[in-house]
């Protein structure tokens, strides 16, 4: 008797254990009673009662799906194998067991979709250009898609596009035909502005020689200038010293006389073959005249004093 009570009695313990549910910080717990849901229950420990209550656990997370490969075809009729990675965590945990069966593989099969269609409106070219454009429309898309379900679309990466062999082998020509292009006009550009600094400073110097020049020029007439003045100034201050000196002596005519019989013989003196004579010369050579006779009166003076002399 005693063996079925506690025989009893320990399968009433598991039972009760079989109701003990444990529900994690980051996990949110739907319960149905009979197939019918009775409420949602956070992180914590919770009763349900066995055989009559089911918990379901979701994951609020973020989850991160990747996309497998797959062909797509651009505005410009090039096939491109793209691989993208969709980041998406739960937001209602009730919408995302009742709305959908499979939320994982649903967004999987939108995201191919719309990466068809998004794709498909571009150029190679912006398809290779644009990824941040194109993960802002997919993410954009998948998560007003997928908002009825209770997912929030965080993020939306584009991993690689693969464009055909043969496009590839021609993108890479054209991008080495580009760059020698762009090495060859850097070279012309170089040498250009290499040789307009050379000219510009060959200007520059030959303008610095001329104002040198110039200046140099400048600076020598003003000192030949002031040398002239200076000069002149002295002239003009012995002439009229000179002058002065010459009134001041009250010298008499046989005396200009004599200085200009000595100019004369200064003149004469030099390499010239012909001497032109002023106008006023025969004044001068009256006075000459005078100075001569002058001169025999004296002699005639003397040589009668000793004939007086013998006579007496």
């Amino acid at each position: 008797m005693y063996i079925v009570l506690i025989a009893i009695a320990f399968l009433l313990l598991i039972i009760a254990a079989t109701g003990i549910r444990i529900v994690r910080p980051y996990e949110r717990g739907l319960i149905e009673r009979l197939g019918k849901f009775k409420k949602e229950v956070k992180s914590g420990l919770h009763f349900i009662i066995p055989f009559f209550d089911r918990m379901i656990k979701v994951d609020m997370r973020e989850h991160v799906i990747d996309v497998p490969p797959q062909e797509v075809i651009t505005k410009d009729n090039v096939v491109v194998v793209v691989d993208a990675v969709i980041y998406y965590e739960v937001t209602d945990a009730f919408k995302s067991v009742y709305n959908v069966s499979n939320f994982e593989f649903a967004t999987i099969k939108l995201a191919q979709t719309n990466l068809r269609n998004v794709i498909g409106e571009l150029e190679l070219d912006q398809t290779l250009t644009s990824r941040e454009s194109i993960n802002t429309k997919l993410r954009t898309v998948l998560d007003e898609a997928t908002d009825k379900w209770g997912i929030r679309i965080t993020r939306v990466e584009i991993k690689k596009i693969d464009p055909p062999k043969d496009i590839m082998e021609a993108m890479s020509k054209q991008m080495k035909a580009e760059r020698t292009k762009r090495a060859a006009i850097l070279e012309a550009e170089g040498i250009r502005q290499s040789e307009i600094l050379k000219a510009e400073g060959e200007k520059q110097a030959a303008i610095l020689k001329a104002e040198g020049e110039a200046e140099a020029i400048k600076r020598v007439a003003e000192a030949n200038k002031y040398r002239l003045i200076a000069e002149a100034e002295g002239q003009a201050l012995a002439i009229a010293n000179v002058f002065k000196a010459i009134h001041e002596g009250n010298p008499t005519n046989d005396l200009i006389a004599i200085r200009y019989l000595e100019t004369l013989k200064e003149i004469a003196n030099g390499q010239a073959t012909k001497i032109f004579l002023p106008l006023e010369t025969s004044s001068v050579l009256s006075s000459v005249g005078a100075i001569a006779e002058l001169f025999k009166d004296s002699q005639v003076k003397e040589q009668k004093k000793p004939e007086e002399k013998k006579e007496k």
